[in-house]
Order: C-alpha cells, then sequence, then structure tokens
C-alpha cells in the first residue's frame, strides 16, 4: 500500500475534493449511526470529545469500546479533563481494565487557576482512518430523550478522515508523552468508493469539496478568519446557529453590512432553556442593533439548541465551535467546511425546520421588554467583557 505523508497546521488542512458526507439531525439519529460504525471497526477507534457523562449512552459506547478492545481492536480516547469530570470511576476503570488507552486533556489543578481555561472543545471520531464524525455533540444522555438537547453531527468519508486523524494524533501526542506511532494499518482513503453499496450512497452528498479547520486558543483564529471571508463575500444567504452568542466586533459588524446589503442573513440562537442562561442574558444585549440593520433573530423554542452550524451560500461549516470569543480565547476548536451545493441545500431544509420551531425576535416588541430583563443584559454583558479581556 502506498504510504499516505500527512501535513498538520495548527490552522487549517488543504481543500480536497471528492468527500462525502451524510447529515445527522439529533441523538436519536447519529448516536445509532456512531455505535454502528464502531461495532464494525477492524483496526482502530479513535476519539477526542469534550463533554463525556457518565449514563445510559455512555455505557453502551464504553460497552462497544470494550468489546472491540477486547477483539484486538486499538482504542484511544482523548477527553477534556473539565469536560468529562462527570465520567465516574467505574466507567473509567472500565475502559483501563479492557486495554482502552484513556487520556484526559490538561488535568484541573487548583495551583494553575489560568492554565485550567485551556480545554479541548473538539468532537472528533475516526474508525480505521476511513470513516469520521464531528459535530456538535458529546457522549451524555443529554442529547437522547424527548427533552434532548437540539444536535447535528456529520458523517465523513474521504480525504479529509485523514487530517481528522491527524488532528487526533498531534493532540493526543502532546497530552499524552506518546510520541511514537501507534496506528498499525491505514485504509487508503483513495479506495473509499469501493466500501460504498448502492443503499448507502443515496444517503450521502458526494464529490464534495472540503477542508478541516481548527483554532487552538489565543491568536489561531483561523475558524474566524474563515467565517468573516465567507459573510463579507456573500452573495445571498448568511444563517447561522450557535448555542452560545458571544460574537466579536468584526463579526458584528459584517452581520450587519450584509443584512443592510439586503442580503438574508439569519441567527438561530437557544431561548432560556439552556445549561447557561446567564450567556442567553449576555448574548440578548447585541440584539438590537442586530435587528435594527434587518439581521433576523429566532430562538428555538422547548429544547435546548446546541447545535454550531454557519451556512453561506454554497459554503457550509459544522463542528464544536460556537464562534464566540470565549471559545476562540480557551479552546481547541474544530470545524469541517464543505463547498457543494447539494449538502448547503439539505443544511438550508434542516435549518428552515428550526425555524419553524422557534420564535422570531421582531424590533418593536423587543424594545418593549421590561426593565428587568435589561439589567440582566448589561449586567451579564458587562460580565462577558470583563471574561473575554482576561488573557
Amino acid at each position: 500500500m502506498k504510504k499516505i505523508r500527512f501535513k498538520y497546521s495548527k490552522a487549517f488542512f488543504s481543500w480536497h475534493p471528492h468527500n462525502h458526507f451524510q447529515l445527522l439531525i439529533d441523538g436519536k439519529r447519529f448516536y445509532p449511526e456512531i455505535l454502528k460504525a464502531l461495532m464494525r471497526a477492524q483496526h482502530y477507534i479513535l476519539i477526542e470529545m469534550y463533554l463525556v457523562e457518565s449514563g445510559n449512552i455512555t455505557t453502551t459506547f464504553i460497552d462497544v469500546m470494550t468489546k472491540k478492545a477486547h477483539e484486538g481492536v486499538i482504542v484511544k480516547l482523548l477527553f477534556d479533563d473539565f469536560g468529562a469530570n462527570k465520567l465516574n470511576q467505574a466507567d473509567r476503570q472500565r475502559l483501563k481494565n479492557a486495554g482502552v488507552t484513556l487520556i484526559f486533556y490538561n488535568p484541573v489543578r487548583l495551583v494553575h487557576l489560568k492554565r485550567n481555561l485551556h480545554r479541548t472543545h473538539r468532537k472528533i471520531i475516526v474508525i480505521d482512518g476511513h470513516i469520521a464524525f464531528t459535530g456538535g455533540a458529546g457522549i451524555a444522555d443529554a442529547f437522547t430523550g424527548k427533552q434532548a438537547w437540539r444536535e447535528t453531527m456529520i458523517k465523513i468519508y474521504g480525504r479529509v478522515v485523514f487530517d481528522w486523524q491527524q488532528l487526533f494524533i498531534k493532540n493526543f501526542q502532546r497530552a499524552s508523552g506518546i510520541k511514537q506511532p501507534f496506528l498499525p494499518h491505514v485504509v487508503d482513503a483513495y479506495q473509499i468508493e469501493d466500501r460504498f453499496n448502492h443503499k448507502t450512497r443515496s444517503m450521502f452528498t458526494h464529490n464534495a469539496k472540503a477542508r478541516v479547520i481548527c483554532s487552538s486558543g489565543g491568536s489561531q483564529i483561523a475558524l474566524k478568519r474563515s467565517l468573516l471571508k465567507r459573510i463579507n463575500t456573500s452573495q445571498q444567504t448568511v444563517w447561522l446557529a450557535t448555542a452560545y452568542f458571544i460574537p466579536s466586533i468584526k463579526i458584528r459588524y459584517a452581520l450587519k453590512q450584509a443584512a443592510r446589503q439586503g442580503k438574508d442573513v439569519r441567527l438561530l440562537l437557544p431561548s432560556t432553556i439552556t445549561d447557561h442562561p446567564s450567556v442567553v442574558y449576555a448574548s440578548r444585549g447585541y440584539y438590537a442593533p442586530l435587528l435594527r440593520a434587518g439581521v433576523r433573530i429566532y430562538e428555538y423554542q422547548g429544547r435546548f439548541m446546541h447545535t454550531k452550524v454557519a451556512l453561506v451560500d454554497h459554503w457550509s461549516s459544522i463542528g464544536s465551535s460556537n464562534m464566540d470569543r470565549w471559545n476562540l480565547l480557551w479552546n481547541l476548536e474544530a470545524n469541517q467546511e464543505i463547498k457543494n451545493a447539494t449538502f448547503a441545500h439539505d443544511i438550508k431544509t434542516m435549518l428552515l425546520n428550526d425555524f419553524k420551531q422557534s420564535q422570531e425576535i421582531i424590533y418593536t416588541t423587543w424594545t418593549q421588554r421590561s426593565k428587568l430583563a435589561r439589567l440582566r443584559e448589561w449586567m451579564w454583558g458587562k460580565v462577558d467583557l470583563w471574561l473575554s479581556g482576561w488573557k
């Protein structure tokens, strides 16, 4: 087999053609797909994850991963130490007893207050080098059931899978101190076409041009630069969905300019059904200027809107990044960027359905909100500015 060389960048990888994507909406759809793929693993399983909590879905994942480890499949897990603080000791021990390598990114230490803020927020699952998953979900019961968080993942085939794999390897090596290669077998990405049967083909967007893009906190702001470039050169549509809307000045300006130019600019954001109500109050402090400029804002109803998706014309971006100042300042983030009209149409259809489940914020009504609401926005806005400036 021809040896494949990887070129790693802290910011982004190259654009690659001939990739294949499947949109997976909500946990009832993406968890079965991920578990099915894990069960079919023959050589290795690589997972980097922020939120991991003991519960029913995590038990199912552990059952599969320990089974595969006993079969001789290499299983490497990199969980964020803070995000996985609710993964109990019994679950951790089950993984280790099965021979799974479990590493925790940046263990929290009381003496390292500022250093503790650096987290890996990436969601990466790679199986045998030929299939990957990414999006906004963790491994937790919050993404299942009737009140499951509204979330989106994608299933990936093609050359970009190798870039997701390389991104995992670099971070795993840094976090674990393990420098030697640990993957004895790699599937040739260019033979992926042979793995598709007729039934599977109809479920995927084909021949999409795509790249992996990431940020590493601090000055590594490739995700932000890429989004700004897309908004500033947009022709018609700019739709953003994010769980935590704390945008930079440049992103706010770009959104307002696009709306003033007559483009369809929409934001899909959480209501007060959220894990961080204070962030919603801070976010609402940005509404009025955006609404005046013509940006349409929707707050999702009934469930926590946790999905992280950007759609600009035929370009889309899905992954871990909320594009907020805090994430870009402190977290390791990674998104899949896709240039494909068919996939963009799928994203648009999904978001149109989400808008139907949302309440649109109307400027004339918004200006009549209570003094208490305004006070909350002002107070949490000040906290946000203080935290964002804490470098």
